[in-house]
């Protein structure tokens, strides 16, 4: 697998992060790790960051229960982050 073959998340509808410009991530790419399936990559501070165009990729999966989650890499066609649990949660986390 390489970057190009990584899931984009194709939209993110957490408010308040610094990441996310009109339900698009603008982070290089993001993490999904915790007890709920979370965005790590999730900050909130105030201020925008990331990069001018939505390209945004899961980098890494920290979930080995997920249906996705192949060697620790998320083989979803693509993923949605939004609340759930946690302010930002992987929507696209399935229990195998």
């Amino acid at each position: 697998m390489t970057v190009t073959d990584l899931p984009p998340v194709s939209e993110c509808t957490v408010d308040g992060c610094s990441y996310n410009h009109d339900t698009a991530c603008h982070a290089g790419a993001i993490n999904v790790t915790g007890a709920h399936a979370g965005c790590g990559t999730f900050i909130e501070l105030g201020a925008d960051g990331g990069l001018s165009q939505n390209v945004a990729f899961v980098g890494a999966c920290h979930r080995q229960d997920c249906t996705h989650n192949s060697g620790l890499e998320c083989h979803a066609e693509f993923i949605r982050v939004g609340r759930r649990e946690d302010p930002a949660d992987c929507l696209t986390y399935q229990t195998s």
